[in-house]
């Protein structure tokens, strides 16, 4: 087994491994956790274990025979991985159709077949009830995995028919461990492990150095005086298109952005509120200094809500220049309303 789906999840996978001992594998399962803490991994290096054709004692695959060097390949006849597309807010109901007719084919090299529903929160109630049919009435020799982040977000009728397992956020540490296993600098790793929140997945994400050299812009423009919205606005977008030409990566790395700046803003009012702040970067300081001068508590609090606003409108998949614009400007006019306030 990988090594890194199982950091923090050992646990989970001796109870597969007695599950399997004593014949009681389930059809159906839904890994139920937060984001970037490893389910899918776990689900992915389950599913190689399962379909591994050297039948070793307990649960490991043995990365060698055919049904593994397929599974590294990504091309196994009896696995099958689904996603919600990139362009579209719901899981289309065509997609879990499709899904559904692969399953019920009889495997084609062994005694089972295995289908991984990603971004399985993202249901519709037509995509949700074609599913539902496989798992009432699941084809012999399957294993069906759902990954979510709560059962609450799942329709009651399939949660009856999963076994839930439920996959907990790792130790800051751990979170630290397998960033510089995946090649991240040991200060930057454990930069990113305090505010992944315990998720590796959103550590890598935030480990990125483009993003932190972004970081440091960002806050530098704010310090200036007077605040140039314009010029920040075309340095995120260029900062957002350096992702690609896709939709997807580009929302990713502004949402990214946007998560820095918060924690940056969150710092602030810990100082202003005569806390201590926990200081990411070193060169806080001087900006923390600065914008002290200029901003109240009740000023950054606001910030912050228009900031997170415009967050969900990135998810909601409004156009990402307008909501930096309209950002950059909701900034703009707070700061200069503080500043006439002062000057009067």
């Amino acid at each position: 087994m990988s090594k890194h789906s199982l950091y923090g999840h050992d646990s989970i996978w001796l109870a597969f491994e007695q599950a399997i001992s004593a014949g009681r594998l389930a059809h159906g399962y839904l890994f139920s956790g937060p984001k970037g803490v490893g389910k899918r991994l776990f689900a992915v290096e389950l599913a190689k274990a399962l379909l591994c054709e050297a039948q070793r004692p307990g649960l490991e695959a043995c990365r060698e025979c055919s049904s593994c060097r397929l599974m590294d390949a990504g091309n196994h006849p009896d696995f099958f991985m689904v996603h919600r597309p990139e362009d579209k807010v719901e899981m289309p109901i065509d997609t879990m159709r499709e899904l559904t007719r692969s399953m019920a084919l009889k495997p084609a090299r062994g005694r089972r077949r295995i289908a991984i529903v990603d971004d399985a929160d993202d249901f519709n109630e037509e995509s949700a009830n074609s599913f539902l049919k496989t798992l009432e009435e699941p084809p012999p020799g399957s294993v069906l995995i759902l990954v979510g982040t709560s059962p609450e977000r799942q329709l009651s009728t399939i949660v009856s028919r999963c076994q839930v397992v439920r996959f907990a956020r790792l130790s800051e540490s751990q979170v630290a461990a397998i960033a510089q296993e995946q090649g991240v600098e040991p200060e930057l790793a454990g930069r990113v492990a305090r505010l992944a929140d315990g998720s590796p997945g959103q550590a890598l994400a935030l480990a990125e150095p483009a993003l932190w050299a972004f970081r440091q812009r960002m806050l530098g423009a704010l310090c200036r005086s007077p605040f140039d919205s314009v010029g920040l606005g075309r340095s995120f977008m260029e900062f957002i298109e350096e992702a690609g030409k896709e939709g997807g990566p580009q929302r990713r790395r502004a949402s990214l952005a946007l998560r820095l700046l918060v924690e940056f803003l969150m710092d602030l009012l810990h100082q202003l509120s005569g806390q201590v702040p926990r200081l990411l970067d070193q060169a806080d300081e001087g900006y923390l200094r600065e914008l002290g001068k200029r901003l109240d508590a009740d000023l950054t609090i606001e910030i912050i809500d228009r900031v997170l606003e415009a967050d969900i409108q990135i998810d909601r998949r409004l156009q990402l220049k307008l909501v930096i614009e309209a950002l950059l400007d909701a900034i703009d006019q707070k700061l200069a309303s503080l500043a006439t306030s002062v000057s009067r």
